[in-house]
């Protein structure tokens, strides 16, 4: 069966607003993360505690949700 092509869906966006919000507070927790981290001593909570954890949020988190994330 021969479906038809909706010209609409061509010109349609893979991703919406909410899908780049999310892509975007992902790579501000990643940047924030990395600076923390160049930014503390090599023994200090925030390098040790606080950078990894902004990091993981950020890479394994709210990256992957923005792009798997489908209204």
């Amino acid at each position: 069966m021969k479906e038809k092509y909706n010209k609409q869906n061509a010109y349609d966006w893979t991703f919406k607003r909410n899908n780049y919000l999310l892509f975007l507070s992902g790579i501000i927790f990643v940047l924030f993360g990395y600076i923390l981290m160049y930014t503390g001593d090599v023994n200090s909570y925030q390098s040790i505690t606080i950078a990894p954890f902004l990091l993981v949020i950020g890479y394994c988190i709210l990256i992957p949700v923005s792009i798997l994330y489908k209204k």
